[in-house]
């Protein structure tokens, strides 16, 4: 092994403390339909603070960082590291839409389908091989979400409209998870998060105001779920899937995020006093166990 050989491998994590993070952080993202749901102020404005508001601690790191790692050297390094941004705003603002035209289960439940997206793409585009024990673990992690938001009659409770563009989301946000994994081979995390959060509220600020026109909430309580869902979902949540996807496959860590549906129902259970019943619960093991599988893939 030659000293670079070396040196690389030291700075290489085990896969434990990328799973960590990409768990951490699918748990975080989890977090934020109840945010959504106890914000002051439209879905638009709730998903353009979202971005704004998670740039105070991902500037503030970024400023403090001694290593900054490698700059953009070119206008195509800058397109790729807007191109999350773009992906994200995208994704954001159908799946909020999406939440007011159809119902909440089916927004969740299609909006999870990203993975589906991530395994076609990667294998259509950059022809990244899947194992057939992966894609058992894929079937059987969808199957349990399913489950988890009220079984295949959950699905006809919604408006068709708005389930498309649930849809909709669920293909920008498998767009974003693989423009992050492709970027991670070319700059460190804080820059990336800094450029994708930045573009996305820059992007998704002008739908915002003139779909809604109110930005600001009326009161302490309304700021705070803002942070919350900014400092939380975002800048925690998405910093640690950014960090993790340096180190694991796209297609297994959007799986992965499948976890968000199991989170949100266990908040929405402590905090909203929804119960959880055993078709939830059994939906919720059925996910992990998924997972599970997949890892082995």
């Amino acid at each position: 092994m030659s000293q670079a050989d070396s040196t690389l491998s030291e700075a290489a994590p085990s896969n434990r403390l990328p799973l960590a993070a990409l768990i951490l952080g699918g748990a975080a993202i989890g977090g934020s339909p109840i945010f959504v749901r106890l914000s002051e102020v439209g879905p638009m404005a709730t998903a353009f603070w979202r971005v704004a508001l998670a740039l105070i601690p991902i500037v503030f790191v970024s400023l403090m960082k001694t290593e900054r790692g490698r700059k953009p050297q070119s206008l195509s390094d800058y397109a790729l590291l807007i191109l999350p941004g773009l992906m994200l705003s995208l994704d954001l603002a159908a799946w909020h839409l999406s939440l007011t035209m159809t119902s909440v289960a089916n927004a969740t439940l299609l909006a999870n389908l990203a993975p589906v997206f991530v395994t076609m793409i990667a294998f259509v585009f950059f022809r990244a091989r899947t194992s057939g024990i992966f894609l058992l673990g894929l079937i059987l992690a969808l199957g349990g979400v399913v489950i988890l938001k009220g079984g295949p009659a959950a699905i006809g409770n919604g408006d068709l409209g708005g389930d498309g563009i649930a849809m909709i989301a669920a293909f920008f946000y498998a767009c974003y998870i693989l423009a992050i994994g492709r970027l991670r081979s070319r700059f460190d995390t804080i820059r990336i998060m800094l450029w994708s959060t930045a573009s996305a509220a820059v992007f998704i600020f002008p739908v915002a105001l003139v779909h809604e026109g109110h930005m600001l909430p009326a009161s302490l309580y309304g700021w705070s779920i803002l942070f919350g869902l900014a400092f939380i979902s975002h800048a925690g949540g998405q910093v640690a899937i950014t960090y993790a996807l340096a180190y694991l496959p796209p297609a297994f860590s959007s799986l992965t995020l499948l976890l968000q549906p199991v989170v949100a129902a266990i908040l929405a259970w402590a905090l909203l006093n929804e119960a959880i019943g055993t078709m939830q619960a059994f939906g919720g093991a059925v996910v992990l166990a998924g997972i599970m599988v997949a890892r082995r893939g």
